[in-house]
């Protein structure tokens, strides 16, 4: 099993960058293409954009929450995600309330459509998530178990680095 993804492929590596960066951040790029494409086999209908559903995953986790909670957890402009609300409001997948805590705020939360679709398209992504794990052999099956604290650290130190804070809260453990 070679670390190193299809020569024909791979761009020449520029001078001075760490072929393990390289090659991690190309990884990610084309797991994450392929993940948003194969979607669409089991789930053909879907035209909700990835922003949108990973606001919905989010609030799946972490739900009510303010507009500016969602922007931190998302690292987008609050008012990105407003927009992103706003759609998602009047495809009724979320909803918007007074927040309970400061009659002032709002607070969005999920609908039972909101909360059927994320289920849904959570379905699918492990469906095809599972069958393409099963045509790994073993090695390859548990390299990658063995890879995802250390993944989910380093998205981590990524974020640190990003915005200078702790994301003690944003993200310490793996997801569910």
């Amino acid at each position: 099993m070679s670390a190193q993804p299809d020569s024909e492929l791979s761009p020449p590596r520029p001078a001075g960058q760490a072929p393990d960066a390289r090659l991690l951040t190309e990884a990610v790029t084309r797991l994450r293409r392929a993940l948003r494409a194969s979607i669409r086999t089991d789930y053909p209908w879907e035209t909700l954009p990835m922003a949108q559903v990973e606001l919905l995953q989010v609030l799946g986790e972490h739900s009510p929450a303010r507009v500016s909670d969602l922007a931190t957890r998302q690292r987008l402009a609050p008012s990105t995600v407003s927009g992103l609300i706003g759609q998602m409001i009047n495809a009724g997948l979320v909803a918007r309330d007074v927040d309970p805590a400061d009659r002032r705020a709002s607070v969005v939360t999920l609908t039972d459509a909101g909360r059927e679709q994320l289920a849904a398209w959570t379905t699918a992504h492990e469906r095809r998530m599972d069958a393409a794990l099963a045509a790994l052999d073993d090695a390859e099956r548990l390299a990658i178990s063995g890879a995802l604290p250390a993944l989910f650290r380093l998205a981590r130190v990524l974020g640190e680095q990003a915005d200078g804070t702790a994301d003690r809260d944003l993200g310490d453990a793996a997801p569910r």
